[in-house]
């Protein structure tokens, strides 16, 4: 797993990418804004199950789609505090060079704490669901 978090953080940092995944022989990456790459391998059923992510940026939403995601280890050169919480909580490796606490500008109604995966599908406000998913899942 070693040599995979180092070739993401490497790969993110040397080609300007915004997100980055790799296991093994398996890289995939994004040059996308916001958490849409992560949305979208979600969506298409993607499997990160095991990978090693390197993300520019790593907040409360992105932290929560990771969970889903079945990553095992995130690198972020600014990483939230809440983000650090939740992925470690799920059992998740985190390497920042930052942590930015919470400032208190910007309140968003997210959970700071989960018990299991599926507690991320029942978030207060909209509920959005992957393609393929009902309410029930």
């Amino acid at each position: 797993m070693k040599g995979d978090w180092e070739r993401a953080a490497g790969l993110l940092a040397a080609r300007g990418y915004t997100c980055v995944l790799c296991k093994g022989e398996k890289v995939y990456t994004s040059t996308a804004r916001g958490v849409g790459p992560l949305i979208r391998w979600l969506d298409e059923k993607t499997d990160l199950n095991g990978f090693c992510a390197a993300d520019k940026v790593v907040g409360k939403a992105a932290a929560a789609l990771y969970v889903l995601l079945g990553v095992a280890a995130v690198y972020a050169p600014v990483m939230s505090g809440m983000a650090v919480q939740m992925l470690e909580e799920h059992g998740i490796e985190v390497r920042y060079d930052q942590c930015v606490r919470q400032s208190g500008t910007v309140r968003i109604p997210v959970p700071v704490r989960w018990k299991r995966r599926s507690d991320i599908w029942n978030l207060p406000g909209k509920r959005w669901r992957p393609s393929g998913r009902d309410e029930n899942n």
